[in-house]
């Protein structure tokens, strides 16, 4: 501990001690000051007047030490106390918002196309030879704006049937949970494959589904990352290949011509940057991935 650590405590500790004993100094001196001296009154002594009855009780401790002092009265009806459970009370609300935001990377990644997008940027970065740029906070932002593009019309589905009714106090956090997964249930189906649902339907010995909405979110969950995470590695699998030819005849060719001592990355990264950008490598890959979701 530093001394200024040391000496923050102290002047904490002195100003406490201060505090407590400022009231009890005011309160001692009130007692032992003592009755006033009797004053003669035509050679007779009157005795001190009559102490006034107090209006209210009067305690030299703070309110907040003064154990005699009543509890403050609760507001009436108990609202917005903290012990009140109903489902529609702010307390249970506010549990239920940071408990979303606590697992939101995680639904973020796993019920959204962000593990798709952001396995085939990365693919591309390596194709590429380059290895911080783009940076990951920029691939990162590049799949979230394209993954909240993608989501829009699913979130305003799922405000529309879950979260106007909780907020209108229609229904409780509980129920509206279970109203906003039937549109994300809709979403997934569209890209998960049936190979991956029989998967985790025999491992989670379920019956048989008879249509996407008795396919338990159980289910659904790990069969569409398992999806996405195949459809990923294709993309950036079929992405590699130009790039790697590149390599393979660069390679080839300063071998050939007796070039030992110049690593081939330096002439084919160049060739490749001047490759994807004279194709319009970016839009190309853009449009290619935002048509694979419609």
């Amino acid at each position: 501990m530093s001394c200024r650590s040391v000496a923050s405590m102290f002047a904490m500790l002195a100003a406490v001690l201060l505090g407590l004993a400022a009231p009890v100094a005011a309160h001692a001196s009130l007692v032992f000051a003592g009755p006033p001296a009797p004053q003669a009154d035509g050679g007779q002594f009157t005795g001190p007047p009559a102490a006034e009855a107090p209006s209210g009780e009067v305690s030299g401790m703070p309110q907040w030490l003064d154990n005699s002092a009543p509890p403050p009265a609760a507001s009436a009806g108990g609202k917005g106390g903290l012990l009140q459970v109903p489902g529609e009370s702010v307390p249970w609300s506010i549990i239920v918002l940071l408990t979303s935001l606590t697992l939101l990377p995680s639904i973020l990644i796993c019920m959204t196309p962000f593990a798709r997008l952001l396995i085939v940027f990365h693919f591309l970065r390596q194709a590429l030879g380059l290895q911080t740029t783009p940076s990951n906070q920029t691939l990162i932002g590049l799949s979230l704006i394209l993954t909240f593009f993608l989501m829009q019309p699913v979130a305003s589905n799922v405000y529309k049937v879950s979260i106007a009714p909780m907020q209108a106090g229609q229904i409780t956090a509980m129920q509206a949970v279970t109203r906003a997964e039937d549109p994300m249930r809709q979403f997934m189906a569209h890209y998960v494959r049936e190979k991956d649902v029989a998967l985790f339907v025999d491992l989670a010995k379920e019956p048989r589904p008879a249509s996407v909405s008795d396919v338990s979110m159980r289910v659904m969950l790990p069969a569409y990352i398992l999806s996405e995470l195949k459809a990923g590695f294709q993309i950036g699998a079929v992405l590699f290949l130009p790039f790697l030819i590149v390599d393979m005849v660069v390679a080839s060719i300063t071998t050939s011509v007796g070039m030992l001592q110049l690593p081939p990355v330096v002439i084919s990264t160049p060739l490749k940057l001047l490759l994807f950008l004279m194709v319009d490598g970016w839009h190309l890959l853009i449009e290619s991935l935002m048509r694979s979701f419609y």
